[in-house]
């Protein structure tokens, strides 16, 4: 089987994905060669300390070679206004972790998920609406990565190791 050159760039591993709100986290993974995407879990965020130990459990159990997490952009792609609670967010996740973050365009991704669970009663949904924005996030970085053969998004670099050496 002959290799298109976007399948032979393409990075092998799991990677998680995230889609962090101020209430709850959503949670997927994908398997090491990324056929298939699949919701882990919800973290409750309100104890933001409590979310970020939870996350590194999954990181040590799931062993990422990225953790993926949606940046909320507006729909003209400027930074909405939680964007900033999200970096700062990133930044906590990367002091903990010493597996790469990158921060992708989340746009619709809950309003997908929410269309899918439009048959499900509102608090039921409230459980797994953001495991699916989280599959939304990395279903379309994995998707984005085979067609150009790098990854999307930027890639975070915590600020406390700035300019060491």
């Amino acid at each position: 089987m002959l290799l298109g050159a976007d399948e032979a760039t393409f990075r092998r591993g799991t990677r998680l994905g995230i889609d962090w709100g101020t209430t709850r986290v959503g949670v997927a993974a994908c398997d090491p060669d990324a056929l298939l995407t699949y919701p882990v879990e919800t973290i409750p965020a309100r104890n933001q300390q409590q979310a970020l130990v939870r996350l590194k459990e999954l990181v040590g159990e799931y062993e990422p070679i990225e953790i993926v997490m949606g940046l909320p952009l507006a729909l003209d792609g400027r930074a909405a206004q939680a964007a900033e609670f999200i970096q700062e967010v990133a930044e906590l996740i990367l002091g903990n972790s010493d597996v790469p973050l990158r921060l992708v365009d989340e746009r619709l991704t809950t309003a997908a998920a929410d269309k899918l669970l439009a048959h499900v009663d509102t608090r039921a949904r409230r459980h797994v609406i953001d495991q699916l924005a989280a599959v939304g996030i990395l279903e379309g970085t994995l998707a984005y990565e085979r067609h150009t053969g790098s990854p999307p998004g930027q890639l975070c670099v915590c600020s406390s190791t700035e300019g060491e050496e």
